[in-house]
């Protein structure tokens, strides 16, 4: 009876021991796992190494071409804003009207004057001129707004053109915009493979002109609609990369307007309270999410266009999502922060809509989603991302004061890049 005591308390001894020490690994197993999940990054930041772009890059769709008095002002303005690119249609149509035709004088004004501020050019290529696609049915800016030419090879030959003219000047090219749906795909049905093509005689050509000069995809239009008119912008980009697209760009071009949703607000979150998820500045991740999915994590991506829209109800159908101009103020400023917060480094250029075209009257849209009028006023929008913090790098520009000789212009700061 003794030595069967014994040998039970000695392996009673030894099985606590064994479950103390299994415990302990279960516990170490468990804590590790939470910290591997806590760790993981579904956008995979990490994979980007040698992004073309500062992250973050400031940005500001601007319209030079028309009125030069008005086009000095807006460069100032985005000096005075310390964002260091502005965006510029190179519009086909105006600078090869006709076959052989060339004319350079306004882009060679816009290009030089931009550089003598100190300011960055991204050029949208874009806006064919009629010449190049005579079988197309249909009137330009009532059937469509843009339209792809019959020949790749006159598209390839205005790239290159652009390209070789200004080597070294132009800091980036987004070739294209929005072909996703119907209206700039000339009231056709959109078609990616088709894109794809066009993206990649363009890029050819400028990489042989200027292979430093940095190609974006063009900005995907944020929708739900799935039929002759557009496609969804998640469902058109992986159809990109079915068509491998990725090897004629540097960077994954985006569009990403707010509509009524606060910038923080995720797509799942627009979903559960009764919206669509493209309804959503985040809707971002979602496309970031395609490009891990795709193996393309080490690219970065641009934002073409950003925004929200101000209209006040003369528009119903723009009049729903809507917000007034402080709400627009604020929800800019604060999409920037996020960016810097949770996007950095995969998330490059990010460029605000609009300085207003002076010829735009209160019935456009773009009107009401610029943060100047065409009048020559600056919303408050302006003021705030002129004022706010800016991210760039390991270097911050901090926020001041809206009467400090740095926001009246009375101090040069230099911007970002």
């Amino acid at each position: 009876m003794e030595s069967t005591t014994i040998v039970r308390r000695r392996f009673s001894q030894t099985f606590r021991v064994r479950a103390g020490l299994t415990g302990v690994g279960l516990t170490l197993f468990f804590v590790a796992l939470i910290a591997r999940f806590s760790a993981y990054d579904p956008f995979q930041a990490a994979a980007v190494t040698n992004p073309p772009f500062t992250s973050l890059t400031y940005g500001i769709h601007v319209f030079l071409w028309w009125d030069k008095t008005r086009a000095s002002i807006h460069l100032d303005w985005a000096r005075l804003m310390v964002f260091s690119h502005v965006k510029q249609v190179f519009a086909w149509e105006d600078i090869q009207p006709q076959p052989g035709q060339w004319d350079f004088a306004r882009a060679d004004e816009i290009v030089d004057e931009t550089g003598q501020k100190g300011l960055k050019l991204v050029a949208r290529l874009s806006d064919a001129p009629d010449w190049v696609h005579p079988s197309l049915q249909g009137h330009k800016d009532v059937d469509f707004v843009d339209a792809p030419p019959d020949d790749l090879a006159d598209w390839a030959a205005f790239c290159g053109a652009v390209a070789d003219r200004y080597r070294g000047r132009i800091a980036a090219y987004q070739i294209w915009n929005e072909p996703n749906l119907s209206r700039e795909w000339g009231s056709r049905p959109p078609d990616p493979a088709a894109y794809a093509q066009l993206l990649s005689a363009c890029s050819q050509a400028v990489r042989a002109a200027d292979p430093a000069a940095i190609i974006i995809s063009a900005g995907l239009a944020p929708t739900g609609t799935y039929d002759q008119t557009a496609v969804p912008d998640d469902v058109y980009l992986q159809a990109l990369y079915d068509a491998g697209f990725q090897r004629h760009i540097d960077v994954v071009g985006v569009n990403a307007p707010g509509y009524n949703n606060p910038p923080h607000v995720s797509p799942d979150e627009a979903v559960a309270r009764g919206s669509q998820r493209f309804f959503t500045f985040r809707r971002v991740e979602d496309l970031r999410k395609i490009m891990v999915a795709n193996g393309d994590a080490a690219r970065q991506m641009a934002i073409l266009e950003m925004g929200w829209h101000s209209n006040p109800g003369i528009d119903a159908s723009y009049a729903w999502y809507a917000v007034d101009e402080a709400t627009q103020a604020r929800y800019l400023v604060d999409a920037y922060r996020y960016a810097a917060e949770h996007w950095r480094p995969w998330m490059g250029l990010m460029t605000t809509i609009y300085l207003a075209d002076p010829s735009w009257t209160p019935d456009r849209e773009e009107y009401w989603w610029a943060i100047t009028t065409p009048e020559g006023y600056t919303r408050q929008a302006f003021l705030d991302l002129a004022n706010m913090a800016k991210y760039c790098g390991n270097r911050v520009i901090p926020a001041r004061q809206p009467d400090s000789p740095e926001a009246l212009g009375l101090v040069t700061v230099d911007p970002c890049d």
